[in-house]
């Protein structure tokens, strides 16, 4: 993860983390996340999840909900919020291709997560990508097959 995309969402991760476990106000975890310094990173994007992902988090949960095995609240605590970034992207950041937002989720819990967590954010975002990406899974489809027939 070099990019400074890659380096908001991990800061992101951080800070919502705190803001799992806490309950603190993002605005206060977003002063001091300003006041450690963040060099390097996206910004922007950085405050878009921080602030989103909180705001959006019924739609993400539910929208994540029935690819759980379990309830939302009984997921490992870092896996959970890996995985509420990466349904807010496939949500609300259409720019952003679903196997982007699927490999940094992956790239995340390999580095934040348990052992195999990653194993366990991919296919709970795999199955999220194909409801809510479903025409871009269609069009990756369909090139694949104007491939093989060449």
């Amino acid at each position: 993860m070099s990019n400074n995309r890659s380096k908001a969402r991990a800061a992101a991760l951080q800070g919502l983390y705190q803001w799992q476990l806490t309950g603190q106000d993002v605005d206060t975890i977003d002063v001091g996340f300003i006041f450690q310094g963040t060099r390097g990173i996206d910004q922007a994007y950085f405050q878009e999840l921080l602030q989103g992902v909180p705001q959006q988090q019924q739609a993400l949960d539910e929208c994540l909900g029935p690819f759980l095995d379990r309830p939302i609240n009984e997921v490992d605590p870092v896996e959970c919020t890996i995985l509420r970034i990466g349904a807010f992207e496939l949500l609300f950041r259409s720019d952003i291709p679903y196997r982007v937002v699927l490999n940094e989720a992956i790239e995340l819990a390999k580095r934040f997560g348990a052992e195999h967590g990653h194993r366990y954010v991919n296919g709970i975002l795999d199955k999220v990508a194909r409801k809510v990406r479903a025409i871009e899974f269609q069009a990756q489809a369909s090139r694949r097959r104007l491939q093989t027939q060449r």
